[in-house]
C-alpha cells in the first residue's frame, strides 16, 4: 500500500476475507474497512472478533456495493476460486467498477506457472493441531487437474470421539501472462507483478527492497489500478 501510493486512511475492500484476520489488521492501522466473503461461517466468527469492519456476504464475480474503494485486496489465492474464464473476467470487472480513478487492486495467489511447470508439493502430509485442548490430525492430498488448470486438495480431519470430515478445494492456475491479459480486458493496468515479497520471505525485509520479478516462487502478486479520469 505505501510502496504504490494509496491514500492512508484508505477506503479497503478485502475481497475472500474468510475470518476477517487481514482485513481486521487493516481496521487497526486506521483504515475504513470493508469484509466480503460467501461464507456466513466465517462472517459470523469474523464480526465477533473484527468489529471494527463491516462485513458483507457476496461472492466474488457477482457483488455490488453502493460505494467506491481506494483499494481492494485479495488475498491467500481467493481470486483463484473462480475457477473458469468467464468468471475470472466478471470479478476484475466487479474490482474495476468498485475502485476509485487511480485506486489499486491487490492481489496474492498462487503461481500457476510454479505449480504446472514443477507440479503440486510433495504429498499427502499429515499435520496436527491442538484447540481448546482437542488434538486434531490433518491428512492432505494435493495434485494438479492439468486439463482445468486446477490445484486440487482432498482433507481429511479427524479426532478421538468423532467421525472423520472432509474437504475438497481448489484453485485456478494462472500463467502470469493470461492473468495481464484477464486485467488488462477488464479495464485496469498492471503496475507490478512480482513472486516477493511474500507469505514465506526470510525475516528483515524492508519495504523499499526490490520486488522479485523472475516469477520462479510458488506466489504471485499482482498490483493494478484503475486509470484516472482523464
Amino acid at each position: 500500500m505505501r510502496r504504490f501510493g494509496a491514500p492512508t486512511p484508505a477506503r479497503v475492500l478485502d475481497l475472500g476475507c474468510g475470518t476477517g484476520r487481514d482485513a481486521g489488521y487493516l481496521a487497526e492501522q486506521g483504515h475504513q474497512v470493508v469484509g466480503l466473503d460467501a461464507s456466513e461461517e466465517m462472517l459470523d466468527y469474523a464480526r465477533r472478533h473484527h468489529p471494527r469492519v463491516t462485513f458483507l456476504p457476496g461472492r466474488l464475480e457477482s457483488f455490488a456495493l453502493e460505494q467506491p474503494f481506494d483499494l481492494i485486496t485479495c488475498l491467500d489465492s481467493a481470486l483463484l476460486y473462480c475457477h473458469h474464464n468467464e468468471e475470472l473476467a466478471a470479478a476484475l470487472a466487479a474490482c474495476r467498477n468498485h475502485l476509485a480513478p487511480g485506486g489499486l487492486l491487490l492481489a496474492e495467489q498462487r503461481n500457476g506457472a510454479y505449480f504446472l511447470g514443477s507440479g503440486p508439493p510433495a504429498s499427502p502430509t499429515e499435520r496436527s493441531v491442538q484447540w481448546r485442548g482437542v488434538t486434531y490430525h490433518a491428512h492432505t492430498e494435493l495434485w494438479i487437474d492439468h486439463a482445468a488448470q486446477l490445484l486440487r486438495r482432498r482433507r481429511r480431519w479427524s479426532w478421538d470421539g468423532q467421525d472423520p470430515i472432509g474437504q475438497e478445494s481448489a484453485w485456478r492456475l494462472l500463467f502470469p501472462q493470461e492473468l495481464r491479459a484477464l486485467v488488462a480486458a477488464a479495464g485496469l493496468t498492471v503496475l507490478a507483478l512480482f513472486d516477493t515479497p511474500g507469505p514465506r520471505t526470510r525475516p528483515g525485509w524492508r519495504d523499499d527492497a526490490p520486488l522479485g520479478t523472475t516469477l520462479r516462487g510458488d506466489r504471485l502478486h499482482l498490483v493494478a489500478q484503475r486509470p484516472r479520469a482523464a
